[in-house]
């Protein structure tokens, strides 16, 4: 898997998890927020209820379609975007696509109004970390641990109690500790066949190209929804999902 580097603007984001230990904590007291964990939207529950615990899921990264060998996967990474994730969630209803996405945990607390329209539509949530580090699997244990933990935390929060299905390690940065922990919180691991590569911004057409030319390698396309002007990611989307319609394609989630 490709490893993208240099994203300046997550920054921004190390700020906001300066005080992630302080979220740990709040977790516990938000049992009010229990939800569903099979990440299907329903409403918020009695502030007496606690979240039961999410069913173990594997450990192996799950790259194949839950609707088989014709299936495919649209993963959209790095928001929630004020701007660009409605956009993204308008072109989907258009094509009648549902997609998994995957977020920073700030960026979820933030924005839990987008959050919970991603439930709303259908689709899923992926747990993508706090601070976005693709270096993550030099790191220890702890700082792995902190690093996927409280960004679940953040993002079932958000969503009024619904659990991320999944876990994406930035820049496929997986280590066997983080893809058993995330399986035991029942995100299994999920990595991608495709990368579109349209957060360089190469140009809608070329970004339309890769996939076309890629998704005989696999069923899982990436995306982004953040992260800097998005503009040609939505484009590509309302050409690229049709053509894969065309081809017979049909769309579905990643195996859990």
């Amino acid at each position: 898997m490709a490893r993208h580097g240099g994203r300046g603007w997550y920054g921004q984001v190390i700020g906001a998890a300066i005080g992630v230990t302080a979220v740990t904590v709040a977790a516990s007291l938000w049992s009010a927020q229990a939800g569903p964990v099979n990440g299907q939207a329903g409403p918020r529950t009695s502030a007496h209820r606690t979240v039961p615990k999410a069913a173990p899921v594997s450990v192996e990264i799950a790259h194949a379609s839950d609707q088989g060998a014709r299936g495919v996967n649209i993963t959209i990474d790095d928001g929630p975007d004020p701007v660009w994730t409605p956009q993204v969630l308008q072109v989907l209803k258009e094509y009648g696509v549902k997609a998994t996405f995957c977020m920073i945990g700030p960026e979820a607390q933030a924005h839990p109004d987008l959050v919970n329209a991603v439930v709303a539509a259908g689709h899923r949530l992926c747990d993508h970390t706090v601070s976005h580090d693709t270096t993550m699997d030099h790191k220890s244990e702890a700082y792995q641990s902190q690093e996927i933990l409280n960004a679940e935390s953040m993002i079932t929060k958000a969503s009024g109690g619904v659990r991320p299905l999944y876990y994406r390690a930035p820049g496929g940065a997986f280590t066997p500790y983080s893809r058993k922990l995330a399986a035991s919180h029942g995100m299994r691991p999920l990595g991608w066949n495709v990368d579109s590569k349209d957060f360089e911004r190469p140009g809608t057409a070329t970004i339309i190209a890769t996939v076309k030319g890629e998704i005989p390698n696999g069923p899982t396309v990436l995306f982004h929804d953040a992260g800097g002007d998005r503009s040609e990611t939505v484009a590509a989307l309302r050409e690229v999902l049709p053509w894969l319609k065309e081809q017979g394609y049909s769309f579905g989630f990643p195996v859990r």
